[in-house]
């Protein structure tokens, strides 16, 4: 909401602006919205003078209409799809992250959420030479893990370290760290910082509901609030700078159903334009005389803009290799822009 000061716009000067705030007008929302020939005989104002002062106004701070086929080819020139660095999984998201949107991966303790994280992470940085900041809110990165990762795709030592270099790892255990790391990032982006080290492309926090859980005790209202600014935050950066955001969430189970749906509620479901369940299943197979008990996991389309949901695949996280499982329902993909 902009408030109407003087400076502004040519004409608006410190005497209308206190005869407008003595009739309620204070914003500019409040002045173009207004009846000015009522405003101009109650504050004893040149009518001319406020429609061309709103005739400015308008022209500064209005949205300026676009038609389908621009936003298209913009569509096309600024987006991106990166690979997950497991195909299955990839097909799952019709081709991989897709940069301009937030990617929601969501599930119990011990599902899988941060290895997918690293896996991205290694994926991105080695095998599209692409930069990669990691905002680590539960302690969860392991650089060890990352490196294995980076050793079962490339052999040489040297493209190891490299990607090892490429991806900044931040841990924030707080919202206000996490929001001022989003800010400085934002900062660095806007004043072109990354760009002689290399682009940024992949954005991953792992995980949203480590602090925003905190915030939405006794004062709600006010956690409501530092959980949309959040948002708006990740979904900003998104757009702006075309990064895939990629951020993992905890799930509950709800009471009526017995479902798993994620956590933070209503109000963060609008956030996420794509949402993938991961879920560890047991699985005991049997080969001549011994048996063998392995964990699966699986993930499954949850929202998703360009497929249909409902859609499973299995993934073997450790090893990342895949096998697809048949869809949970006979439906036919969607192709997406």
């Amino acid at each position: 909401m902009v408030v109407l000061r003087a400076g502004l716009c040519p004409g608006l000067t410190e005497e209308m602006i206190q005869l407008l705030q003595a009739k309620g007008i204070r914003t500019v929302v409040d002045f173009v919205s207004s009846d000015l020939e009522d405003v101009a005989q109650k504050c004893s104002l040149s009518y001319k003078a406020l429609v061309a002062v709103r005739r400015v106004l308008l022209a500064q701070f209005s949205a300026f209409p676009a038609n389908g086929a621009d936003l298209y080819e913009e569509l096309k020139s600024s987006t991106a799809i990166l690979s997950t660095g497991s195909p299955s999984l990839d097909q799952l998201l019709d081709s991989g992250l897709y940069t301009g949107e937030v990617t929601e991966l969501m599930g119990a303790p011990g599902s899988g959420k941060t290895q997918v994280c690293l896996s991205i992470a290694a994926s991105v940085s080695l095998g599209l030479k692409q930069h990669v900041v990691f905002l680590d809110s539960t302690g969860g990165f392991t650089a060890s893990r990352l490196y294995q990762m980076l050793q079962a795709r490339a052999e040489d030592e040297g493209e190891q370290l490299e990607a090892l270099q490429r991806i900044q790892v931040v841990r924030v255990f707080h919202i206000y760290e996490l929001l001022r790391a989003l800010q400085e990032l934002r900062d660095r982006l806007s004043q072109q910082a990354l760009r002689p080290a290399g682009p940024l492309k992949i954005l991953v926090l792992d995980s949203v509901s480590a602090v925003v859980y905190p915030l939405l005790g006794g004062k709600q209202s006010e956690g409501l609030a530092i959980m949309m600014q959040l948002a708006r935050e990740l979904k900003t950066l998104a757009r702006e700078f075309s990064l895939a955001v990629v951020v993992t969430n905890q799930v509950t189970r709800d009471s009526s159903t017995g479902l798993l749906k994620p956590a933070l509620g209503r109000s963060w479901s609008f956030v996420p334009s794509t949402r993938v369940l991961l879920e560890s299943k047991e699985a005991t197979w049997e080969k001549a005389t011994w048996e063998k008990a392995t964990t699966q996991r699986i993930a499954s389309l949850a929202k998703s803009p360009r497929q249909p949901t409902g859609i499973q695949v299995e993934l073997d996280i450790g090893n990342v290799d895949v096998q697809e499982l048949s869809p949970a329902r006979p439906t036919t993909p969607t192709q997406g822009l």
